[in-house]
């Protein structure tokens, strides 16, 4: 039972971690686009707090089972927010270029949220469905952000 609960904590601390990157790199996105861009600002605020939500309930759940919540990101977050910086001095921080990043950080929390509900982890019912949600959430996000995306692509012809 103890092995069970290590696992279970440590799939609950990566989904946190991605949070934490998504919350890192939304922060990130805000600083590197023109004030001009209030639609995304208002945009990447709204799915920074998204992610701290998620994050708190993830950690009341490891709390629960007795572990320890991670902290930090992820290496592949920190990998993308690198990315952004590189792209975004080549590229003078236009909308693409940030929405092209948080694309691939949206990308890479679905990986995340899929791996953990196709774990071999037994998930108790209600926290499968909660994990479940977030993931939902998540994709909504990214289906905006690929929107936005592809709406910018279209100006830009």
């Amino acid at each position: 039972m103890e092995n069970t609960n290590e696992d279970l904590i440590e799939l609950l601390n990566d989904l946190i971690l991605i949070n934490n990157d998504r919350i890192v790199g939304y922060e990130k996105a805000i600083d590197e686009l023109k004030d001009i861009n209030i639609d995304l600002k208002a945009m990447f605020k709204k799915m920074a707090a998204e992610s701290r939500e998620y994050r708190t309930e993830l950690a009341t759940e490891v709390a629960s089972l007795g572990g320890e919540v991670a902290t930090g990101t992820t290496n592949i977050g920190k990998v993308y927010r690198v990315f952004m910086d590189v792209k975004a001095t080549f590229s003078g921080k236009d909308r693409d270029a940030v929405l092209s990043s948080c694309l691939h950080g949206e990308e890479a929390a679905q990986d995340a949220y899929a791996s953990a509900l196709d774990s071999n982890t037994p998930l108790p019912v209600e926290l499968r469905h909660k994990i479940a949600l977030q993931k939902n959430a998540l994709l909504e996000s990214r289906n905006l952000i690929k929107n936005y995306r592809s709406l910018q692509s279209d100006l830009d012809l």
